[in-house]
């Protein structure tokens, strides 16, 4: 088991940032985070997210009018900004990444399950790498609230890559903190059958 201080980096004490320091993330960090990231378990493997981390001005520039009103300010003050994208064609990997059977053929051709593996898993390949970032010491503000059409055109042309959602990243500003919202217990959210 981890210890308490571990527990407090990852959970505790992390928290959603809105406002960040004037620091610069180191891309070490980022490839680290990557790496510790796809360590995390997929449906067969499949490891269907894919990143593109914005931090130049120009790819800052163009991700600011794709961004709802309420995200701008914050993302352009953020040093880096992650989107996480869902490979709709992670199937073609599989014979690379779960060779041990013909996970392809699940997949081919039947676009329902395409679409719910490559969302669900890549939903959780970017929770795992805000988990990662947050191990190696950076702070995140994951959102919602962007023009995904927009994104997929502006930075995922020509690709069957889908915006799924967003990650700034960076040190956090605590000043810039609202109060923790509540919580729900245990009995309010879960049950042991």
């Amino acid at each position: 088991m981890i210890d308490q201080k571990a527990l407090d980096i990852l959970f505790n004490d992390a928290r959603t940032h809105n406002g960040w320091q004037d620091k610069k993330v180191d891309r070490a960090l980022l490839q680290q985070a990557w790496d510790l990231a796809v360590m995390g378990p997929t449906s067969a493997n499949c490891e269907p997210m894919r990143v593109i981390f914005v931090e130049s001005k120009d790819a800052k520039a163009r991700l600011e009018p794709l961004m709802a009103e309420g995200n701008r300010a914050k993302t352009m003050e953020a040093p880096v900004t992650a989107i996480i994208g869902q490979d709709m064609e992670f199937y073609e990997k599989l014979p690379q990444l779960f060779p041990h059977a013909d996970a392809r053929s699940w997949f081919a051709g039947n676009d329902e399950l395409i679409k719910a593996t490559a969302f669900r898993n890549a939903s959780l390949q970017g929770a795992y790498l805000i988990l990662a970032l947050r191990s190696l010491g950076l702070d995140c503000g994951p959102m919602s609230g962007f023009d995904a059409e927009g994104v997929d055109r502006e930075f995922f042309a020509g690709t069957a890559v889908k915006t799924n959602f967003m990650v700034n990243i960076g040190y956090g500003d605590a000043a810039k903190l609202f109060a923790r919202s509540p919580r729900l217990a245990f009995d309010e959210g879960a049950s042991i059958l």
